[in-house]
This record gives structure tokens, sequence and C-alpha cells, in this order.
């Protein structure tokens, strides 16, 4: 499949909120079981919580995290310097490669994109969690059937025809629906 082939696949992105990182792990885990059933091609799942305090943290499962990319550049970089320079060379080799690490995790945006997460960090609520997917592939009444087993979460977000919006807020108890639907003005778009 060529390039172009996978970037004018239909992309589906869902955010769901839960009352607590368990059930949103659970929710992770649950996907993870759609794919393996074939029910869907996930192209990456993202964790949003928020502490009572307000501290965000995310979990990306497909963008290269700072910390790990940096660390892996400079084991790898620092062993080429020591090869190639000896003891000065490993020095150097590990500055730069971490260096080099840092920025390749700043600049690659493999999943969904930073404006879309940064969208779901200010729309979790303090004490809960978001599981945002984004698939490929998607067997609607496959995820309708699953979001049935968590009860109590709310759809925060689906690019699905409204019909498939409402029934996927109806399996999960969210009576007021999404907070944006696909078409909503200011949410940032599919390609951003």
């Amino acid at each position: 499949m060529a390039d172009d082939d996978v970037d004018a696949t239909p992309q589906t992105l869902v955010g769901i909120a839960f009352p607590d990182i368990y059930r949103a792990q659970e929710f992770m885990t649950a996907a993870l079981g759609l794919a393996a059933r074939g029910d869907l091609v996930l192209v990456d799942r993202v964790l949003i919580t928020k502490n009572d305090d307000g501290t965000t943290r995310v979990v990306e499962t497909t963008d290269p995290q700072g910390g790990r990319t940096a660390l892996s550049g400079a084991v790898w970089a620092g062993l080429i310097g020591l090869l190639v320079g000896g003891p000065i060379g490993w020095v150097t080799g590990i500055a730069a490669g971490a260096g080099a690490g840092a920025l390749v995790a700043k600049v690659v945006d493999l999943g969904i994109s930073d404006e879309w997460v940064a969208w779901f960090k200010e729309t979790v609520h303090p004490g809960s969690a978001i599981v945002a997917l984004l698939a490929t592939d998607l067997d609607e009444e496959a995820l309708v059937g699953e979001a049935k087993r968590f009860t109590g979460s709310d759809l925060v977000y689906a690019n699905l025809d409204d019909g498939t919006v409402d029934r996927l807020a109806e399996a999960l108890g969210d009576s007021d629906g999404p907070t944006a639907r696909a078409s909503d003005a200011g949410e940032p778009t599919e390609g951003s």
C-alpha cells in the first residue's frame, strides 16, 4: 500500500470521558479487543487524565515520547561516538543523540494531532479521564455494542454520522450527547 493510499483512508476520531482512570484503561483494552477481532484498525489511542488539583497527563501510544526518544537517541549516538572517537566521542554522541531524539519527539506527529490532544486536555474534567481513539475500517455497530459496557461515560467527540453518534451516546448512557460533533466550528480539523 502506498503512502498516498494510507493518507486517503478515512479516519474516525472518537473521544469518550470516563469517571475514573480504571474505566478508561478498561476501555483502552476493549479497543484492542475490537482491533484483534477486526472490527477496527487502531491508528492511535490517547489517554488523557486530570487530577483533582488540575494536573493533566497524556499518554499516547503512537507518537514518540520526549524522554524516551531522547534517551534512545543518546544511547545509540553515544555508542557510535565511543566506537568512532573514544571517550570524547562518547560524551559528544550522548549530547547530540539526546538533542536529536528530543527534537524528533517534538516534530513527529504520527497519530492523533497535537491540536486534538490539546483540545481533549482542555475538555477533560478534574478527577476523570478521556480516551481518544483514531481508527480506520471501523465497524460502527461493534463500537456501539462495546460502548454498552461503559454506561456512565460521556461521548465528548465523534466524527461519525449523526445517527451513529446518537446511538453511541445512548449506549454510553450519555443523554446530553457529545460535547462536539465533526461539524462544530472551532474544533481542530482532522488533518491538523
